[in-house]
């Protein structure tokens, strides 16, 4: 992991482009060179999307490599003003309804059309809710570049009959490419107002492909670190969700810090059970990364997992996360309670419950079957068989 603060090269000024995103006055000569560059669309506009745009926007208009231009896929909405929510951004360059009084760069251009968003780019970020993963990825089958190369921001996985599928790995099998992931301590609203933040990169084979989305990512206030371990990240960020639901629970119930950190303790060791029980490549110095303790740190002691269980935890579990949602987050999507789901199902499936108490009792809270105070009395109790392994 980078230490904290490390500073990230800047480009210098004879490397920035004065051109603006929609400039068509270029020579011949310049014309044949904008056929190298990259062009990134961002597939996802709520909360972390938006921050991702801001990210990526600031940093193609000083890379030489880069198209200024970014253009953002917007799930289109009407606002209550009567305006689509495409317009308002593209007019006042902010995500009035996901990330007001935040601009995102001028070269930010919101599009409601999937399929257009996308034809054009070589470089994808996927950043949604993961259950509409699937029927995106079918909208853009045949649709994107050939030689495109994509980065998931999502947390979360399917699950289907024959097992547990990644949502790198689903973007990959169904568009035929290569697919890295970004995962880290990341709350976006902190990020979005440039408070000093980490995040991982997991990659496969291909380190030079990482560090362009390192480069494409990276600012002072935002320090990117790749490391070769996909699946490991991405486990970390789709994990953890279930641990902060769990540390919810415990903070509505005002339990305490001790027991909230017994909690995230015990949901770190299940996570890297977990992850190794599915993957053995899965590394464990990738558990020490932003991904992995920071992010289980961060996102149970804030983050709208924490916050949600928190309120069914108050209320005795009489009322259900989809009216809590609803109520307390102005659109945005819960990942926990779906993630718990689907943990469950393999955890059943594969008759592993009993190795894994915390995940297990998440669940059956989140549907009813045992009261929030259940957080403690089931969490507690020690797997049968020895597969919590020890981290060296």
């Amino acid at each position: 992991m980078a230490p904290a603060f490390e500073p990230v090269p800047v480009p210098k000024d004879t490397e920035i482009q004065t051109e603006t995103p929609h400039d068509t006055s270029n020579t011949v000569n310049d014309d044949a060179q904008v056929d190298y560059k990259s062009r990134v669309t961002v597939v996802g506009s709520g909360n972390w999307g938006s921050v991702a745009a801001k990210l990526i926007a600031s940093n193609t208009l000083k890379l030489n490599s880069f198209h200024d231009e970014v253009r953002m896929w917007v799930f289109e909405e009407t606002l209550q003003c009567g305006e689509k929510l495409t317009d308002v951004i593209n007019r006042t360059n902010e995500n009035v309804k996901y990330l007001p009084g935040i601009k995102l760069g001028k070269n930010v251009v919101a599009d409601p059309d999937l399929e257009n968003a996308v034809k054009d780019a070589n470089m994808l970020v996927f950043v949604t809710p993961h259950q509409f993963m699937e029927g995106i990825c079918k909208r853009l089958v045949g649709k994107v570049r050939g030689d495109a190369e994509a980065i998931s921001l999502i947390k979360g996985m399917e699950v289907k009959m024959e097992g547990p599928c990644m949502i790198s790995t689903l973007i990959s099998e169904n568009l035929g490419i290569n697919c890295s992931v970004l995962m880290g301590a990341n709350i976006a609203n902190e990020i979005a107002v440039e408070k000093f933040s980490e995040a991982t990169v997991g990659y496969r084979d291909k380190r030079e492909i990482a560090e362009q989305w390192v480069q494409l990512f990276s600012t002072p206030y935002f320090v990117v670190t790749p490391v070769q371990d996909v699946e490991g990240v991405e486990l970390c960020g789709t994990l953890k969700n279930v641990v902060a639901i769990a540390a919810g629970f415990v903070d509505g119930l005002d339990m305490g810090n001790n027991t909230k950190a017994a909690i995230m303790r015990i949901g770190l060791r299940e996570m890297i059970a977990f992850s190794k029980l599915l993957f053995s490549s899965v590394r464990d110095s990738t558990f020490f990364e932003s991904c992995g303790v920071a992010d289980v740190i961060t996102t149970c002691l804030g983050g709208r997992n924490r916050k949600v269980a928190d309120a069914f935890a108050k209320n005795g579990g009489k009322r259900s996360f989809d009216e809590l949602e609803a109520e307390m987050l102005q659109g945005q999507k819960l990942q926990g309670v779906s993630t718990a789901r689907e943990v469950y199902e393999v955890l059943s499936h594969r008759g592993w419950l009993e190795l894994f108490p915390l995940f297990a009792t998440v669940h059956e809270i989140c549907v009813g079957r045992l009261p929030p105070s259940a957080i403690v009395e089931h969490s507690e109790r020690k797997p049968k068989l020895p597969l919590f392994y020890s981290v060296s």
